[in-house]
């Protein structure tokens, strides 16, 4: 069983009050982002047993002579841990149920741990608007979405696991970004292929330095373009999403080659297979999670150290054939350290249906994104188990965390989903908005 902080999940518990679950943070805790808080609201702090250093502020760079997209940060480092099936019993305070359950499935899977490093730096603006929302952010009335946000980490002082999800869904990235991508697919014969490839542009109206007007409340907009294999080749995916109550907080549209159109897309999101990775994870299952948060109830456990995948340029920038081995990811290029997190049970809420009715997710508390999430099956067996490795972009803007591998334990298969393996990404200026809209993707088809 894991090891959670009695006095975390006491606070958990006193903070779940419903009077308490709307209201912005007093001036009194707020002041703690300059002390004894980051400014976007984790432990300044390492733990006692100097294994988790304290956050200093500083961004690290890339040592000369670097070169790809994500250059290893680290290149001399070696692990300090290897956790295989043998010792996991060990170690298993620290690593998640679905982490432990990989170790015991594949003989060749393993747990290599190197040094910690509080990679999690961003630019003074994000800082500001952070420190506005602990002021004046405060959940809508059912709990479901933001007010009177402004940008930055709405929640740096959280009170409930409603708030602890919402920084994970506006977590710190670039204004407006270019990726390429790969999805692949391992069967359950251990065998991959590449479902998908292309490009994709996202656009994060709250993380531009200058802010325009929005009055729609945009708080994304992505486009992806596939690339191959050739029978998918342009096809195009968009998507926008908006601080607004679930029923109207996304639009999304789909172009099809074979129908020469662009169609509404509406079941883009929640337990909606992902088409665009070939149908093997839910589209809700993008970077850990991503959609309105209306069908679960979450509950905050508290907080605890664990092994997450972190700091992963190295990964990042291996190609396909180096980073996607027989049955799982290449364990010699995952890099793993230890790291405080939330830990947050999301159960479906009454009147409500998902095909993965419990989920347990694990946060990181410098960058608020999700690391890890354990799924489980109607009769509460665990049945996903999914890893979400990040790595800090040069320009400080955010992490990387679109990447995210889905492991389907009960059907021995595997989704990476929007991998890099060896692609590109660059911080571009800002599009304008109709480039995410379906008359510019039906123009540039036609071309």
């Amino acid at each position: 069983m894991m090891k959670i902080s009695p006095s975390r999940v006491a606070a958990a518990l006193l903070c779940t009050a419903a009077s308490a679950a709307f209201a912005a943070a007093t001036p009194e805790d707020a002041d703690k982002l300059k002390t004894t808080l980051t400014p976007v609201g984790a432990e300044r702090a390492g733990n006692q047993a100097g294994t988790i250093p304290a956050w200093n502020g500083s961004v690290v760079k890339a040592p000369a002579g670097s070169s790809g997209a994500f250059p290893d940060l680290f290149p001399q480092e070696k692990p300090v841990l290897e956790i295989t099936a043998a010792n996991a019993a060990q170690h298993k305070d620290k690593l998640s149920e679905g982490t432990l359950a990989l170790l015991a499935k594949f003989p060749t899977y393993k747990v290599q741990v190197y040094p910690t490093h509080r990679t999690a730096v961003y630019q003074p603006f994000i800082y500001e608007r952070t420190a506005q929302n602990a002021l004046k952010t405060t959940l809508s009335a059912d709990g479901t979405y933001v007010e009177n946000y402004v940008g930055g980490v709405p929640f740096p002082i959280p009170k409930s696991g409603n708030e602890v999800i919402l920084n994970h869904q506006y977590h710190p990235r670039p204004c407006a970004s270019e990726t390429s991508f790969n999805n692949v697919v391992i069967s359950s014969n251990g065998a991959s292929s590449v479902a998908s490839s292309g490009k994709t542009w996202n656009q994060f109206p709250y993380y531009c330095a200058e802010q325009k007007p929005n009055p729609d409340r945009i708080w994304a907009l992505t486009r992806n373009a596939i690339e191959g294999p050739s029978y998918k080749a342009g096809e195009a995916l968009l998507i926008t999403d908006k601080v607004a109550p679930a029923a109207s907080s996304r639009a999304a549209w789909q172009y099809l080659v074979g129908q020469r159109r662009v169609r509404r897309a509406p079941n883009v999101g929640y337990d909606t297979p992902d088409f665009i990775a070939s149908g093997t994870n839910y589209f809700d299952e993008i970077g850990g999670f991503l959609a309105p948060i209306d069908r679960f109830d979450w509950k905050l456990v508290g907080k605890q150290e664990m092994y997450v995948p972190y700091n992963n340029h190295r990964l990042f920038n291996a190609k396909v054939s180096e980073a996607i081995v027989k049955d799982h990811v290449n364990p010699s290029l995952m890099r793993w350290e230890l790291h405080r997190v939330w830990v947050l049970e999301a159960t479906v809420a009454a009147g409500k249906r998902h095909v993965v009715p419990k989920r347990r997710l694990y946060i990181d508390e410098d960058s608020w994104t999700v690391m890890l999430v354990d799924g489980y099956d109607a009769s509460g067996k665990l049945w996903r188990a999914s890893q979400v490795p990040n790595a800090l972009l040069p320009d400080a803007s955010g992490f990387t965390q679109d990447s995210v591998f889905v492991y389907n334990l009960q059907a021995s298969t595997m989704s990476a989903v929007l991998g890099f393996f060896g692609g590109y990404f660059k911080s571009i200026p800002p599009k304008p908005d109709d480039f995410y809209g379906p008359d510019a993707v039906a123009s540039d088809a036609q071309r």
